[in-house]
């Protein structure tokens, strides 16, 4: 028997975290494990997905699936071929222009209740159903309305932060007032560590911060990384850089919750 797949909701307490960055990576990699993988723009305030993966005009948007348009299926657009190793991924993207942006950031709490409905439904169409083994939404940073009901949906929440203190201190309250009050699986990832001139990594003491929540990455300050500014897919263009590696032991983690 198949087992039972899981949502992944990726969030942040602000923007400049590398949220996207991980969410794009970790679907590749899990991928190219032969899962089964769709991937969701939920940041419908700054989307950058279809940006990033050079996509210009879809049929229909993730917004279409929303507003009760189209089925998810219409939405997902399959780029299974740059992953190989017989995984699949797909991606639902977003809406980047700014009237798509503005008549989501418009929505009333009847909508967004609705829009809930439809991010639960695709546990049943696309899990179940589908056959897929991982649904990753990458999320809005804060509490917008759409991070908050990808955080419900979810199965468990991946929190990207830096060391950034403004960063750390969000984040601790976000651990402590919203992902405990719907109960969720929480772990965390560390992006951009500065590394000492021993080449040790500084968690600034983090880890007593963040009220002792599972640690399921500490990942350095790669100049390369952040020069690509995501439009580089490391997972399937840099198979040996060190930032892949720590993908793939994210993966490794993930697949044992």
């Amino acid at each position: 028997m198949r087992a039972l797949g899981k949502i992944l909701a990726v969030h942040s307490y602000k923007g400049g975290t590398g949220k996207t960055l991980l969410s794009i990576n970790l679907s590749a990699a899990l991928a190219k494990r032969g899962r089964r993988v769709a991937l969701f723009d939920l940041d419908f305030r700054a989307p950058s997905l279809s940006t990033l993966l050079q996509v210009d005009k879809v049929d229909h948007w993730l917004n279409d699936y929303l507003n009760g348009i189209c089925d998810i299926d219409k939405v997902l657009v399959n780029f299974s071929g740059r992953v190989g190793n017989n995984g699949k991924l797909f991606v639902g993207m977003a809406n980047p222009s700014v009237e798509a942006i503005r008549d989501m950031s418009s929505k009333d709490r009847k909508w967004e209740m609705r829009a809930l409905g439809r991010l639960l439904a695709l546990r049943s169409a696309l899990l179940n159903d589908g056959g897929y083994d991982y649904l990753v939404f990458d999320t809005s940073p804060g509490l917008q309305y759409s991070s908050i009901n990808a955080i419900v949906a979810a199965d468990v929440v991946i929190v990207a932060t830096t060391c950034d203190r403004s960063d750390v201190e969000g984040t601790k309250r976000m651990l402590g007032e919203l992902y405990d009050l719907f109960d969720k699986k929480t772990e965390v990832v560390m992006n951009k560590v500065l590394q000492d001139v021993s080449g040790k990594l500084g968690k600034n003491g983090f880890q007593s911060d963040i009220n002792q929540v599972p640690l399921l990455a500490l990942i350095p300050c790669y100049c390369d990384v952040s020069r690509a500014a995501g439009t580089t897919v490391f997972v399937e263009e840099k198979p040996d850089h060190p930032f892949t590696k720590i993908l793939n032991d994210m993966v490794d983690k993930l697949d044992k919750i």
